[in-house]
Parts: C-alpha cells; sequence; structure tokens
C-alpha cells in the first residue's frame, strides 16, 4: 500500500512560519534599532565629556563668560518661536558657537525616563533627526538667575524614543544639563500643554533659574506643545547617579518582559504547529487504516 503525501498541507506550513517570522521581524525592528541609536548617542556623549576636559580652563571661563553676557541681554527681548513651524532662522545659530565641542553645546539626561541625549544648537530637522535641540532665542543652557534654556526634541521617530515618554514626568522629578563647565541639576515644578503660538508661556522669570522641556503632544498627532519646566536646585552626584541606575533598571526590566513576550509567542508558535501536524498525522493514518479495511 502506498502513502500520500500531503504537499498542499507543507507548503501552507512554510508559507505560516514565514509570516510569523515577518511578524516577529517587525516587532523586533524598533527594539534594535533604539538599541542602536542609544548606542550610538552615548558614544557621542562620551566623546563631548572627553573633548570639553582637554578645552583650556581660560578658554572655557571666556566663553561661559560670552554665553552668560548672551544671556543677559535676552532679559529685554521676547523672540522665542515655536521649533516646528517653518520660519526664517537665517544668522541664529552663531550665538551657540561659544559652546560648542564638535557640534553639541551639552547633554541632557533625564532618569525618569533613561534619557540620555546630546544637545545641538538649533531646531533644524536635521539637529532634532541627531537628538535634543536648543531652542533658538532661549537662554543659553549655563544655568544663572534670570534664565530659562529650552531644550526641544522628538516624540515617536521608528528608530529613537528621545522625548517619547516626557509625558511621564510627573513635579517633582528631576534632570541634568551638562555643559562644557559642570552638570546642572532641575526639579520639574511645572507641566503645561499650550498651543504651538503661546510663547508666553516659555518667557523668562525675573530671579529664576530655569530650563524648559519641550515636545509635541498629543502622540502622532502634534497639534499641541508639551512643556516641563524645571527649577535648578544644588547637583549631588551620587543622587543623581543612583536616579540614573533605578532609570536603567527600569528600562532593563521593560526589555526583559518584552523579550519573555516574544520567546512565549515563539513557543506557542511552534506547539501549534507541532500540535497541527500531530493532529494531521493521526487523521492520515486513520484515513489509511480506513481504506485498508475496505480492501481486506
Amino acid at each position: 500500500m502506498s502513502k500520500k503525501t500531503n504537499k498542499p498541507s507543507k507548503k501552507t506550513n512554510w508559507v505560516a512560519i514565514v509570516c510569523f517570522m515577518i511578524g516577529i521581524a517587525m516587532l523586533a525592528y524598533p527594539l534594535a534599532a533604539q538599541g542602536y541609536y542609544r548606542y550610538l548617542s552615548s558614544k557621542k556623549i562620551v566623546f563631548f565629556q572627553k573633548q570639553a576636559k582637554k578645552i583650556p580652563t581660560a578658554e572655557v571661563q571666556k566663553r561661559l563668560s560670552l554665553a552668560r553676557a548672551y544671556n543677559d541681554s535676552l532679559l529685554t527681548k521676547t523672540s522665542l518661536s515655536d521649533p516646528y513651524t517653518v520660519k526664517q532662522k537665517e544668522g541664529r545659530l552663531a550665538y551657540a558657537k561659544m559652546l560648542e565641542v564638535h557640534e553639541m553645546i551639552g547633554t541632557i539626561k533625564i532618569p525618569k525616563i533613561n534619557v540620555n541625549l546630546a544637545i545641538y544648537a538649533g531646531t533644524s530637522e536635521s539637529v532634532l533627526q541627531k537628538g535634543a535641540g536648543h531652542l533658538e532665542g532661549s537662554s543659553l543652557p549655563v544655568g544663572g538667575k534670570s534664565t530659562r534654556a529650552v531644550i526641544t526634541a522628538h516624540r515617536g521617530l521608528p528608530d529613537a524614543r528621545l522625548f517619547t515618554d516626557l509625558n511621564k514626568m510627573k513635579v517633582g522629578d528631576k534632570f541634568y544639563i551638562t555643559n562644557l563647565s559642570r552638570t546642572l541639576a532641575y526639579q520639574v515644578d511645572k507641566i503645561q500643554v499650550i498651543t504651538p503660538k503661546n510663547v508666553s508661556a516659555v518667557k523668562i522669570e525675573k530671579g529664576r533659574d530655569l530650563v524648559t522641556l519641550l515636545t509635541c503632544t498629543p502622540y502622532m498627532i502634534n497639534t499641541h506643545r508639551l512643556l516641563v519646566t524645571g527649577h535648578r536646585i544644588p547637583y549631588h552626584p551620587k543622587e543623581a547617579k543612583k536616579e540614573e541606575q533605578d532609570g536603567q533598571m527600569k528600562a532593563w526590566l521593560k526589555l526583559a518582559l518584552i523579550i519573555l513576550a516574544f520567546l512565549a509567542l515563539i513557543a506557542l508558535f511552534i506547539w501549534w504547529t507541532k500540535h497541527r501536524r500531530g493532529k494531521k498525522g493521526k487523521g492520515q493514518a486513520n484515513q489509511d487504516d480506513v481504506k485498508e479495511n475496505k480492501e481486506n
């Protein structure tokens, strides 16, 4: 007695396997891309820190003095503009050259949402693809009374999170700005959602040392702007390190859960294919037995 192979069934199995693997790859791509982006970002930050240390102290002090003078000149100006609208910005990037170290003017670290990004001068699309941008016309991020630096970044890039989780920040959370001289600590005291034209929300407040983090909201709709503002507080390196480690631990835990979910899906698919083959094998065996009994 000859046995017939079930070719359509095998073809169906291969199609199912290919579709499943494509689905897994599509789900895994954002995680892999974001991990690679984070790796590149961390390399840029380490490079910035190393290069900043090589600048002579006298040169650093000269640059900081110029930056503070620039900040003082902003007290009578209200020329801020929304960084995501298309406007003329000729000549407005030269202000940040005094702080640049290989294009970067500093770094921003937000332990709560595991963000660590380089800050670049300006808010052009090319800048916001690389990391965080410093809003033209706002104070330079060197600290000081009567200053407000505005740092902005995208939400929802497919290969990087950037300020994607900025909406998770709460009053009391901390973030850190590092320039070519030192690290400044800020504690969130105000969270707002505004229209793009409401530039008064990021005006300098006399006597206060502020930094505002800005991004689009709602997520993927981008009709408004989310502002997270913090005031300057004393910087404690050990406390900042612990906050960073806590944020990284949460991120690793989240990643581990996602990986476990992927593995569970793969295991379920393998079990399903084996179970399906087993049922078909039994069905084929039963059919063969019936045929054999009929022949006898």
